[in-house]
């Protein structure tokens, strides 16, 4: 990979921080973003000695190095995340994959504290998430910090191939082909939680969708599904932050 290359990637994980953040996936200096470097690298967000929360996550926050969290570039006060092994063990054992998101969104912590199964509860309203939900959530079940490879090497037989994890009492492991897919489908699968949790604040029971309904949910294409919806929160995420940055943010 070029230097340019690498620049424009070290740029595209930084921006995917900032929109987990004002999308409230993340809170303060908690969660990591990882995109692949061929075969034995990773960028990943790390901590310097000016931290200042995934929010303000700049492209020098995110630094290069081997799957096990070792390379030049975290000398001089960097550390790579505790839990490094979510994105080392994942990459490691799935070549398809070229991100990972590790995030914290309230609305899956408490599906999953509360046993609320994240079912396909609605259809054309979100198709993405739909399609999430009928194919199936895995929920790894132990509330831990993974930072060791035999939780990693647990949580990734749990979670099977699928790009989707629930980390019940934690948070989740989002994977895809690209940093933008797997922040749109973390996007998506907290989507599923905050509807199926405000249904059961209501009392509310959805019915299964039915079979010819699910047939004509349509596949959208990636440049939908996938590079539209990242653009729209990327441009979101820096009109938010630019109003804070301002002092005027109204909420």
């Amino acid at each position: 990979m070029s230097s340019a290359d690498l620049g424009e990637l070290r740029e595209l994980v930084a921006s995917a921080c900032r929109v987990l953040a004002v999308e409230g996936l993340v809170e303060g200096v908690l969660g990591h973003v990882s995109a692949r470097v061929g075969e034995r690298e990773m960028l990943i967000r790390c901590r310097g000695a000016d931290e200042h929360g995934l929010a303000f996550t700049t492209a020098d926050d995110v630094r290069l190095v081997d799957l096990d969290g070792k390379g030049r570039e975290v000398a001089g006060g960097w550390s790579v995340p505790n839990e490094l092994p979510i994105h080392g063990e994942l990459l490691r054992a799935r070549p398809e994959v070229g991100a990972v998101v590790h995030a914290h969104p309230p609305a899956v912590l408490l599906c999953g504290i509360a046993g609320l199964e994240l079912r396909p509860v609605f259809g054309a309203y979100n198709i993405p998430a739909a399609r999430m939900a009928l194919d199936g959530v895995p929920v790894y079940p132990r509330s831990v910090l993974i930072r060791r490879k035999e939780l990693a090497a647990e949580m990734l037989r749990a979670m099977g191939g699928r790009e989707v994890c629930v980390l019940r009492g934690h948070g989740i492991t989002v994977a895809g082909a690209t940093v933008q897919q797997a922040v749109v489908r973390a996007l998506n699968l907290n989507a599923l939680a905050s509807v199926t949790l405000e249904l059961a604040r209501l009392g509310g029971v959805a019915p299964e969708i039915p079979a010819e309904d699910v047939a004509e949910l349509p596949d959208l294409g990636g440049a939908l599904n996938d590079e539209s919806v990242w653009r729209y929160h990327l441009a979101r995420a820096r009109a938010k932050l630019r109003d804070v940055s301002m002092g005027h943010l109204n909420g």
